[in-house]
């Protein structure tokens, strides 16, 4: 498997789903729950970020870790709810730079450093699951997941359409 372009492929889907969408509808709520289509973007920012706290030991790189201990803390929906929270006074346009920025930064600059026969180790995330792999937790945790929210505002934008 390429993480690389697993990783692209997901970044891809994300910004050909909300193309062309004006950044008029993006603070409407009711795309994923209370969450307006601003608010997925910024959740898929943060998860860049978890992304690189992730990636960083594999990689060599030390970076200080705020967003996994968050999660420990509060858990994975308060944690999303907080994210989510922390970007309201962001513009459309800001919470979609920050959003591709952080991903810029994994693709460039994280990702290609980790060698190539890490990314099938299995085991190597005992907190994800002993069975799975870094390619296997790129896949489902973030290809998935944008997949999954690019559905949610496709949703949104044919609603939209038919309004």
């Amino acid at each position: 498997m390429n993480p690389t372009d697993v990783l692209k492929y997901g970044h891809s889907f994300v910004t050909r789903t909300i193309d062309g969408l004006p950044f008029s509808n993006w603070e409407a709520a009711g795309v994923c729950g209370v969450w307006s289509v601003k608010d997925i973007i910024g959740h898929l920012a943060a998860y860049e970020l978890m992304l690189t706290e992730v990636l960083a030991p594999f990689s060599g790189l030390r970076i200080e870790s705020k967003i996994m201990p968050q999660i420990g803390q509060v858990g994975v929906a308060a944690f999303n709810d907080a994210q989510a929270a922390s970007r309201q006074n962001l513009t459309p346009q800001q919470a979609l730079t920050e959003y591709t920025n952080n991903f810029t930064y994994n693709q460039e600059t994280v990702v290609p450093k980790i060698p190539a026969a890490t990314w099938s180790q299995v085991g190597t995330l005992p907190w994800y699951g002993a069975e799975y792999s870094l390619d296997d937790y790129i896949v489902y945790s973030f290809y998935g997941h944008k997949r999954e929210h690019s559905a949610e505002i496709n949703v949104f934008k044919d609603r939209l359409k038919s309004g």
